[in-house]
């Protein structure tokens, strides 16, 4: 039994592809299966170690991005795709998986299409509450189709909708659960103060960070501040911050990381008393699962289409609130977290909203789906 996976080209299309592998290496020892053969075709491997921990074999699949306004770079990208549906079809003749399994994004685009021309079944997973083009694309000859909003369902063409089910969104076993006990201790946090966890997405966030920094005195002044500012802003974050705080009694309580690391991302969220994030998808289904007050500030609409419609699909639970780029100002940050730290009945009623948003066993879900209909195609 062989199973391919496909995805674009960040964390929230790759680390659901990790929680899957993981759910069907658990059930594969349940069921004394054989171990099937696992691989991962993209541009980018984006984590070989979470590749190597899965027995996830790597192959490069060059693919192009397409832009959604008029741009020169469209041409390449087009031409990269085309190289890349060759090179796929290379590799899925020569694999020959029972099963290619697709989080769409513009790095699946070439295998998937080379699946089609194999007649090799395709799953899809959409983990937005508006689907990508990949995904709309591949929706036309997938097997199944698995979203987690179910708001997503409406965008995809009528001749498809009977292979559609809402499994959610798959996530890593680690991070299905919180380590609070001893996370001040290991994440050398003051006491009695709230704590707010910031995340900026897989690679940071540039527009986030200058927030952050421009809010920091406040934020400093009542709470401790876990940053995550991903790797290639951590620099000059942190020498900007050490300028911005050298005088400040409550410097001590910022607490900067380039990456959160599972245990240490375990730990933050447990002692978190608010979340400040970008809203991809999967982080806002890790987000609902910890049960934590939100605070989401989405890509605009003009760089990504999903995250703001995620956003406030989220926030319609009464889990979160949104804060648009545009509208943020040096205080309106620090304020925001001040106002939900401070009202007890109000963080109450976010971590209800967030109770029953996120499947837990959504990785498990699609595991079984996927492992049915590769024996299927095998025999």
């Amino acid at each position: 039994m062989t199973i391919a996976f496909t995805g674009g080209g960040t964390g929230g299309h790759f680390y659901p592809i990790i929680a899957i592998t993981e759910a069907i290496n658990d059930i594969v020892r349940e069921r004394r299966l054989v171990a099937p053969k696992l691989y991962f075709l993209a541009p980018e491997p984006l984590d070989q170690k979470a590749l190597f921990e899965n027995g996830i074999t790597y192959i490069k699949i060059p693919a192009g991005k397409i832009r959604r306004y008029a741009s020169v770079q469209n041409l390449t990208g087009v031409f990269k795709t085309c190289v890349g549906v060759g090179s796929a079809l290379m590799v899925l003749f020569r694999l020959y998986p029972d099963v290619v399994v697709s989080k769409g994004g513009y790095g699946s685009m070439p295998t998937v299409i080379a699946a089609r021309w194999l007649r090799i079944p395709v799953v899809i997973h959409e983990s937005d509450a508006k689907p990508g083009r990949a995904n709309l694309f591949a929706a036309k000859f997938a097997t199944n189709i698995a979203i987690s909003f179910e708001s997503a369902a409406a965008y995809f063409p009528a001749g498809v909708q009977n292979k559609i089910a809402r499994t959610g969104i798959p996530i890593r076993k680690a991070l299905t659960r919180v380590e609070s006990e001893g996370a001040r201790q290991y994440l050398a946090l003051e006491t009695n103060v709230p704590t707010v966890l910031i995340l900026g997405g897989s690679q940071g966030s540039m527009k986030i960070n200058e927030s952050v920094l421009s809010s920091l005195p406040g934020l400093v002044s009542f709470a401790n501040v876990i940053h995550q500012t991903g790797q290639a802003h951590f620099k000059n974050v942190e020498a900007i911050a050490r300028v911005v705080l050298a005088k400040d009694p409550h410097a001590s309580r910022y607490h900067p990381f380039n990456y959160l690391s599972e245990i240490s991302l375990q730990r933050a969220a447990g002692i978190a008393d608010v979340i400040v994030s970008r809203a991809g998808s999967g982080t806002i289904a890790e987000i609902g699962l910890w049960k934590k007050p939100a605070i989401l500030i989405p890509i605009p609409e003009s760089v990504s289409h999903d995250q703001r419609s995620n956003a406030y699909a989220y926030a319609r639970t009464g889990a979160a609130i949104v804060l648009e780029e545009e509208n943020l100002t040096p205080h309106i940050l620090a304020s925001e977290v001040r106002r939900i730290s401070n009202d007890p009945e109000l963080a109450k009623r976010m971590v209800a909203g967030a109770a029953g948003f996120t499947d837990s066993d959504a990785a498990r879900i699609l595991a079984n789906a996927v492992l049915s209909i590769a024996l299927s195609h095998e025999q």
